[in-house]
């Protein structure tokens, strides 16, 4: 596998590069909540500067339908520029002669940073034209949003029909950690929590060849037990997962390296939370969380293992009663990774989490991708990595 990197330019000095970046960061009334993403793409950033490179930086938020102020940039490149330590220049249009005044006294080593990109109806249409206008804008094209790569839009995908096209640090890095985890030094051990089977599903069939076990909690775990007709009460399920499930069964009998948890934590209908076997799990009860005897177990396996991946709490992490499975997962994968094993974990939520627990230091790599992870781990092509990753 090769990896066309911007490293491999030699020249930047008074370029202009279109960079697409993720700083898809949690909002609450115009300010950010969390910037972990915008930190992560610093290095990609700070390279090209230092380059001299002419810097436009672009990104989505959110999943807007038209122009909503909510969704809005312009916080993000506060937060730019407060972390780069330089001034940032925002511009709230892709074209015109704003954005074409703003290029023409944009100098090496400065950035602008463009609206929100779903604000276009484009975009999310991989549009030409739109991504023929974001193109015009610059001379080199670099891809530094790994968890926008499985989707067909046009500052992902269709741009580079018309400009140069490299891969970001970032990005570069995030497909060499995911590719170790296709080779894996065994025994691999996956955790796999959340909610929707359909999204998990390819990842389960691509590893369960190199994998010695596959640990399924969270709401994931509910659609097994529904599977084998075990009473769930009112915990979430996924209503689409029985032709997904099917297929880690043989008849009734589940596959051999697919372990589910051995007991769970519910909430009765006193609102109480209690434990109990998933075979006595009432109607009126819903499975918000794994038991202690399934963290001993998963802890045996995690002991064990030379590789791992994790992606989905294990529980309801929210509610302070029902995150102990989630948090001792947490633990364990930190307490494994960089040295005894190489631990790999993505998604949201479970960046989230790590994060919360102070813990994401400890793991060999934290993927800023959840769907995306997903789909590479699972095989599928992604459109972002077309020209970027070559086989």
């Amino acid at each position: 596998m090769k990896i066309k990197s911007l490293r491999e330019l030699k020249t930047l000095s008074g370029k202009t590069v279109f960079l697409r970046v993720d700083f898809n960061v949690p909002l609450r009334n115009g300010k950010i909540k969390e910037d972990y993403r915008i930190r992560t793409g610093l290095e990609t950033i700070e390279f090209l500067l230092a380059k001299g490179a002419r810097l436009i930086v672009a990104s989505h938020l959110g999943e807007p339908q038209g122009r909503e102020a909510s969704l809005s940039l312009k916080p993000v490149a506060a937060r730019l520029q407060t972390l780069l330590k330089k001034p940032v220049k925002f511009l709230p249009e892709f074209s015109g002669p704003k954005i074409k005044a703003a290029l023409k006294s944009l100098k090496s080593g400065e950035v602008i940073l463009l609206e929100n990109l779903r604000f276009n109806k484009g975009e999310y249409k991989n549009d030409p034209k739109f991504a023929a206008a974001l193109a015009a804008l610059a001379d080199i094209y670099v891809n530094d949003a790994f968890a926008v790569c499985h989707r067909d839009q046009a500052s992902v995908s269709a741009i580079k029909k018309y400009l140069p096209v490299y891969a970001g640090l970032l990005l570069e890095k995030e497909v060499l950690a995911l590719h170790r985890i296709l080779q894996p030094k065994k025994p691999l051990v996956v955790v796999m929590g959340g909610a929707k089977i359909k999204t998990k599903a390819p990842l389960i069939s691509k590893l369960y060849p190199v994998a010695s076990h596959i640990l399924i909690g969270g709401a994931l775990a509910n659609n097994f037990f529904k599977f084998q007709n075990l009473e769930i009460g009112k915990s979430l399920v996924d209503d689409d997962s029985r032709r997904f499930i099917k297929k880690f069964f043989q008849g009734q009998k589940l596959a051999a390296k697919i372990v589910l948890p051995r007991d769970v934590v519910i909430k009765n209908k006193q609102g109480r939370a209690q434990v109990v076997a998933p075979t006595a799990v009432a109607a009126s009860d819903t499975i918000l969380d794994i038991g202690p005897k399934t963290i001993a177990d998963f802890a045996g396996y995690i002991k064990k293992a030379n590789s791992l991946v994790w992606n989905g709490p294990l529980g309801k992490f929210e509610e302070k009663s029902f995150k102990h499975g989630t948090a001792a997962l947490a633990y364990l994968l930190a307490s494994r990774s960089s040295g005894l094993a190489y631990g790999v974990v993505g998604g949201g939520e479970t960046v989230e989490i790590l994060n919360d627990l102070k813990m994401a230091g400890y793991i060999d790599w934290v993927s800023t991708a959840g769907g995306a992870m997903l789909a590479y781990l699972g095989g599928e092509k992604l459109p972002g990595l077309k020209k970027i990753v070559l086989e």
